[in-house]
């Protein structure tokens, strides 16, 4: 299980990112401990009121818990996870929230402590708090027996398409998937040895090599875009120099923008139109069949918890209407049967071989259809 986590302020826009419903099928706040609200937002302004007795600004601790994409991690899974991390960072019993996130069927969960002790109005220390969760990851994937990512086996193996929040950003910007976008400038730097060879297979990829101003090396796309060459490869400019030279006789950025746009004819650029047109008139399809089952999923989620809430609420006074009142159950007390009853009504009493009274529905009887209590849950609103 990846566990990024990280320390920062700003609750209300944290709030607000947690509970998206645009970017994901289905958001659950699962828990709220140590507050007086019912809400994140709430819970969150608690926490900076709190903080202002403080100097710290980074009053919040938020970690997300994201598992392989194989396995299919259960609910007590997550809480026993987020104990055992509190527990190794010294946030027990911080006041926490926990939220479930449900994506493409896969789900992921986020908990947000509270550093503030509210006794000692003091900030709880995260030192090292990396490496600290880098361990209970490691655990997780050998208690699990889930293939490890080679990058927590050893940090200099991470993958190497992995990009930070600014280049996922901009190739956004551009329409692009950032994982090609890197992946594929990566793939033509391994095919060449030199500047001659570096820029074939840019250029075969619709990538053009430039001088930068100030970034040295960078690469431009077919709308102009620039990219920092040393970032996407994930290399020292150094190490790009080595094998590319100085640059000294490459193309300025705007030499190269000119040379797109000569490039770029008015029959390439109708093409290129009429794909994304294309892609858009396909992606909105899918979109709105996707919203579509996201619905329906979520109207037979409340039909399902609106069904067990009255089922137990049955269950409960047929199990209430067994125990015997008046005259009758004070006889029954006296002789013992009262307790007999009350045992019956238990979970697990039949399990144990304890005896049916009678008139006991089969529903009491059977420990398979014995109805538990659903743990108290608080549902986001989207």
């Amino acid at each position: 299980m990846i566990l990024k986590a990280s320390q920062r302020g700003g609750g209300q826009d944290l709030a607000v990112h947690l509970m998206r419903m645009d970017d994901n099928e289905h958001v659950k706040l699962h828990e709220l401990r140590g507050f007086a609200s019912d809400n994140l937002k709430g819970a969150f302004k608690e926490a900076e009121a709190i903080s202002q007795g403080t100097k710290c600004q980074q009053y919040l601790f938020s970690l997300s818990l994201s598992p392989p994409e194989d396995a299919r991690v259960s609910v007590e899974e997550f809480e026993n996870t987020i104990g055992r991390i509190e527990d190794r960072l010294g946030l027990k019993d911080q006041p926490r929230a926990i939220v479930f996130h449900e994506k493409e069927g896969r789900r992921h969960a986020h908990c947000v402590w509270s550093r503030i002790d509210a006794e000692t109005m003091t900030a709880k220390q995260m030192s090292f708090y990396k490496t600290k969760l880098m361990s209970v990851s490691r655990d997780l994937y050998l208690e699990h027996g889930w293939k490890m990512p080679r990058g927590l086996e050893n940090a200099a193996e991470r993958n190497p398409t992995n990009f930070t929040l600014a280049e996922w950003q901009q190739a956004k910007r551009q329409g692009m998937e950032p994982r090609w976008l890197k992946s594929a400038l990566q793939d033509c730097w391994k095919r060449s040895d030199n500047q001659a060879s570096f820029e074939g297979a840019l250029q075969d990829r619709g990538f053009f090599l430039a001088k930068g101003d100030k970034r040295g090396f960078v690469i431009l796309d077919h709308q102009g875009e620039v990219y920092s060459l040393p970032k996407m490869l994930d290399l020292k400019t150094k190490e790009v120099r080595d094998r590319l030279g100085d640059g000294d006789k490459l193309k300025s950025v705007d030499e190269t923008k000119a040379v797109i746009g000569e490039r770029m004819t008015p029959a390439i650029r109708r093409h290129v139109d009429e794909s994304r047109q294309e892609f858009q008139r396909r992606a909105t399809l899918l979109a709105q069949k996707k919203a579509e089952m996201t619905d329906a999923h979520r109207k037979a989620r409340a039909d399902a918890e609106g069904r067990q809430a009255v089922q137990w609420e049955a269950e409960t006074k047929e199990r209430a209407a067994r125990l015997p009142t008046g005259l009758r159950g004070l006889w029954h007390r006296i002789t013992g049967q009262y307790q007999e009853v009350r045992r019956s009504n238990e979970p697990g009493s039949q399990r144990h071989g304890a005896p049916a009274q009678p008139g006991t529905p089969a529903a009491h009887r059977c420990p398979a259809r014995r109805a538990r209590r659903p743990a108290i849950r608080l549902q986001a609103t989207p």
